[in-house]
């Protein structure tokens, strides 16, 4: 093989790695479509869920779920102490990526009970609240 084509399978390689280290799923993430994460808001046992649109707050105030509470992702490390650790934490953004990543944050923090709407508020079919 020459270096050309060393060169190439090492780039697709690279890229390959990347797009699958962005878009796996974080190990221990419920993902619910849109019904099930209503039943899940609607839990009236011990431990109700909490509720966290990661959006950033311009996004936020253009409409949320009703009930959620704004922790954007790039404030979410700094803000870890208003998500209690012994409740389920129910996670959404616009399309879902960004509450994925988001879970991975909690998860290193000790976070066990996660759930994302998978596909975010894009395939959110409810009302939406606003500001």
């Amino acid at each position: 093989m020459d270096m050309g084509t060393i060169i190439n399978i090492v780039f697709i390689a690279l890229v390959v790695w990347f797009a699958y280290t962005r878009f796996k799923p974080a190990k221990g993430l419920r993902n619910l479509n849109a019904e099930q994460f209503r039943t899940e808001m609607a839990t009236t046992t011990p431990g109700r869920p909490t509720v966290v649109d990661v959006r950033e707050p311009s996004e936020y105030k253009s409409g949320f779920i009703a009930g959620a509470k704004n922790i954007p992702l790039s404030q979410l490390k700094g803000r870890l102490s208003e998500i209690p650790k012994d409740q389920p934490v129910l996670l959404y953004c616009r399309s879902g990526m960004r509450s994925k990543s988001a879970a991975k944050v909690l998860q290193k923090s000790g976070h066990q009970k996660l759930s994302h709407l998978q596909g975010g508020l894009s395939a959110w079919n409810g009302k939406l609240a606003r500001k």
